[in-house]
């Protein structure tokens, strides 16, 4: 893959591999057909999942141990030409096995007896439909009319075969077998206006006339019920057996920084015709986020400037005057815009005119890349399989009623535009949303359809909704000594399944040698995992000298019977290994050791000697120390010391690097099996609510002093806070001391202190992340402290609370206190985990979160409740 997989795309991968492999095996042995699904959410990157599931069945996958399947053909389905041509191209673009001769549309004439084998066809609704060339079959004629020298069955257009026959004849291939991808599974089905697609996926699907069942269906959808009540309206065959599905975790697709971060809504104050209020400041929000951009890529050094983009969402009976009215004030605020800079995503695929200006039309999947297009008009037709991650601003002309179109929009303009989160910086992650005919109820209404769901978007933990926004910068107030103590503070990141130590270090020795932060990097860690490899067959002789023979042996069973005779007998026998299967045993050490390291051992090994018995005896040597664990062990934990080495030597040189490059190691960083600690990042920018919202009303928030990041005037809404965080607030910045305070985002970003933890219930790790961190002056230097209040009721508290106490001893140095707080009744209760009896008291378990809280652990956190301090 192009691409390097974000942690739970890996796992998503490892488990369809799985589910694949056994449906597979569930039809070679039963003729049984299978279907599962794949759940993932707006902005996980569903295609970049698929592109490498279809490069492991089609070339294998050392990381997961995946054999490729050397008959697998794979029909891709959707209902959208244009979403399929979309996703070629991010096939192509995600992708560095499969190319483009690898993947084909299918049109007519269209005249093959089977698909062939590594391919990817692309069909849609339309292409299957009884009016369509492809599905055109024999026409039988009475003999009379049979014109001279011709065969009575004729086949019309140039098709010798119908694209059923097509299919049917590669079902029934034995050496083929045929993967059908449903795409956006649950659109359509079983309803009145898609009456036809549902026909045409129940005969693809189950088959018809004779024809075969499809005898593997996977469906890719927002849902798993989704998928399953989309199969169940296509009608499929009580015969076909449902595999557990595959769903994507949508809190690490938060996590991952795919997805943004803030949605800032704009609503009028009082009912009046301010539409176009709104629009000019929706011009200025887009020229605000172009000039950021602009300044941000630059200093990056990155060779493509973000272009973002503003979307004017028009009801289903557009105003066209109001429309060009709308392109008046935009480009009265943004000059520089001209009339190519517009286009329209419509149902009439021509040229529209909107007042005085004359817009042509745009395929919807090409919007991303016309970087030259800023302004995009659109309905509806862009509200399903269409991705814009540099639509920033959106203003919808739809009326309050219509709240679940401006839902299904956003859904589409969640991705950030760098397949990343801009470190520490809110107003780069952020979408703006303007909506100039909704009251502030209707709106309230938008805002908890967004926090709860945006088109499968996932539960987004950490996503603020911003109602009148506070941009905050760092505070200028701060002394430099609370940021020197900030730079020194560890945060932990989740480790990515699926990668060995050896892998990982070399990925690390190769950045370090691109950036020229180490260039002889790779050199250095091939000569010392030669001497890792060198050591381990002399300390482990015996077991290498007892795996070298089973390298050489090819061990067969001979089964033999007699005509007369009851039963059979067996008979082992063992064949010397040909270069083949030793090649074969070899391939092992490029899945223990890495086909790098694996490759320069045999180089080292054959040095001066380059014979072919040399050669054979290293390919030997090689697949035998892959196989003694001990030595598999050895090179691992040699691997992780060095890249651990590597990582504390070059701390300061990777933190010069641009963003991009930061985020590259922190990628690599994560991929070792355990939790690793890195260095918190610099916040540069924060979006905070002026306006809070409790009880149904809206009010103006309460302003703090002394946070890291502050408006112009210093000060921080705490509109976010609940009651209990902001009782802490107050206290901490009230006691003596007090210099600054942090909220810390709840989310895994480059200024999140985070902690990992095992999930109980999936296994999988996550993080949790402190509300706050806390800076005091303490023996005239500046230390900080993590005080977290969370509630005891939640069914992650005694996992988080272990983690917190396992943070504090393996890192308690760095903090002058680290305190959990809960209230019991009406008193704010706190344990200190840098108290070694509290951790060991928690580490140990065995009673519930609250028990702690109301056992001796506990002390109070304070005696009165604190005084406004703002």
């Amino acid at each position: 893959m192009k691409f390097t997989l974000k942690p739970y795309q890996r796992t998503a991968l490892e488990d369809m591999l799985a589910s694949l492999d056994r449906a597979k095996t569930i039809y070679e042995r039963e003729t049984s057909p299978t279907s599962v699904s794949l759940s993932a959410t707006t902005g996980a990157g569903k295609t970049v999942i698929a592109s490498a599931v279809i490069e492991s069945l089609f070339y294998g996958n050392d990381d997961f141990d995946f054999e490729p399947d050397d008959g697998a053909v794979i029909i891709w389905f959707s209902d959208d030409p244009n979403l399929n041509e979309q996703t070629r191209f991010r096939i192509m673009e995600a992708s560095d096995q499969v190319v483009s001769t690898d993947l084909v549309t299918i049109e007519p004439p269209f005249s093959k007896p089977k698909l062939e084998a590594g391919k990817v066809y692309f069909l849609n609704t339309q292409k299957l439909s009884k009016s369509s060339l492809l599905t055109r079959g024999h026409e039988i004629l009475a003999e009379e009319d049979v014109l001279e020298g011709m065969h009575e069955s004729i086949q019309p257009d140039l098709q010798g075969y119908t694209i059923w026959q097509t299919i049917a004849n590669t079902i029934d291939d034995p050496d083929l077998t045929l993967y059908l991808i449903v795409d956006e599974a649950h659109r359509g089905f079983g309803t009145k206006a898609t009456r036809d697609k549902s026909t045409i996926v129940q005969r693809l699907i189950n088959g018809h006339s004779g024809l075969p069942p499809v005898p593997i269906v996977w469906g890719i959808s927002a849902t798993i019920s989704d998928f399953k009540e989309a199969m169940d309206d296509a009608d499929v065959s009580g015969e076909r057996r449902y595999l557990p599905p595959v769903q994507v975790d949508g809190f690490q697709v938060q996590e991952s920084g795919l997805v943004k971060d803030v949605v800032k809504v704009d609503i009028p104050a009082e009912a009046q015709a301010i539409d176009m209020v709104l629009v000019r400041r929706a011009a200025k929000k887009l020229k605000h986020s172009s000039d950021r951009w602009q300044e941000y890529c630059e200093s990056q050094g990155l060779p493509d400037v973000v272009k973002p983009l503003l979307v004017l969402q028009a009801p289903n009976t557009p105003d066209h005057d109001k429309i060009g009215e709308a392109l008046n004030v935009i480009f009265e605020e943004m000059p520089e815009l001209g009339s190519d800079s517009v286009r329209h995503v419509l149902g009439e695929h021509s040229m529209q005119t909107f007042g005085a200006h004359q817009v042509d039309w745009v395929e919807p999947q090409v919007v991303q890349d016309r970087s030259h297009v800023r302004v995009l008009i659109a309905k509806d037709a862009i509200s399903t399989g269409w991705d814009c991650p540099r639509a920033e601003v959106l203003v919808s002309f739809r009326p309050a009623k219509d709240h679940d179109h401006i839902q299904q929009l956003l859904g589409r303009m969640v991705r950030t535009p760098l397949a990343r989160r801009v470190p520490g910086d809110d107003e780069l992650n952020s979408v703006d949303c303007l909506l100039p005919f909704f009251d502030r109820k209707t709106a309230g209404d938008v805002v908890k359809l967004l926090t709860a769901q945006i088109d499968g978007v996932p539960d987004p933990t950490g996503r603020k909704v911003i109602i009148e926004e506070c941009v905050m910068t760092p505070n200028a107030m701060i002394p430099q000594e609370v940021w020197k103590v900030w730079d020194s503070l560890p945060s932990m990141t989740i480790p990515q399944r699926g990668t060995s130590p050896v892998k990982r270090l070399a990925l690390l020795a190769l950045a370090l040698s691109v950036d020229g932060i180490r260039e002889d990097a790779l050199a250095e860690v091939a000569q010392r995992m030669h001497h890792v490899l060198d050591e381990a067959a002399v300390t482990y002789a015996t077991l290498v000298k007892k795996a070298t023979a089973e390298v050489l042996a090819v061990r067969l069973q001979e089964i033999s019977g007699k005509f007369g005779a009851l039963g059979v007998g067996y008979t082992d026998i063992v064949e010397q290994a040909d270069d083949r299967a030793i090649r074969v045993a070899f391939d092992g050490a490029h899945r223990a050791f890495g086909a790098d390291i694996a490759q320069a051992y045999v180089d080292h090994l054959t040095a001066g000697d380059d014979s072919d018995d040399a050669l054979r005896d290293a390919f030997v040597r090689v697949a035998a120390l892959a196989c003694v664990p001990e030595v598999r062990e050895a090179v691992d934990k040699k691997s992780d010391q060095m890249a651990q080495d590597f990582f504390d030597e070059h701390a300061s040189a990777i933190d010069t690097l641009p963003d991009d490059r930061q985020q590259e190691y922190r990628d690599i960083n994560a991929l070792a099996a355990a939790p690793q600690v890195g260095r918190l990042g610099r916040p540069r920018t924060r979006i905070e609510d002026y306006v809070e919202e409790k009880d149904g009303q809206l009010s103006r928030a309460e302003l703090v002093k002394r946070h890291l990041m502050s408006d112009a005037d210093g000060n921080a809404p705490i509109s976010k806070l609940n009651d209990w965080e902001g009782e802490v607030v107050k206290h901490e910045i009230s006691e003596r001391g007090a210099v600054a305070w942090y909220r810390n985002p709840p989310r895994q970003t480059a200024d999140s202190l985070g902690i990992a933890y095992r999930d109980d219930t999936t296994a999988n790790w996550r993080s949790m992340h402190p509300d706050f961190i806390f800076f005091h002056e303490v023996d005239g230097q500046a230390v900080a402290s993590i005080v977290d209040p969370h509630g005891h009721h939640l069914d992650d508290s005694l996992v988080k609370l272990q983690a917190l106490a396992q943070f504090a001893e393996d890192h308690g140095n760095s903090f002058h206190r680290i305190e959990a707080l809960s209230k019991v009744g009406s008193v704010m209760k706190m344990l200190d985990m840098k108290d070694d009896d509290v951790r060991a008291g928690i580490k140990i378990g065995g009673q519930s979160v609250d028990w702690f809280y109301s056992s001796h652990f506990a002390k109070n956190y304070y005696a009165e409740p604190p005084i406004d301090a703002s």
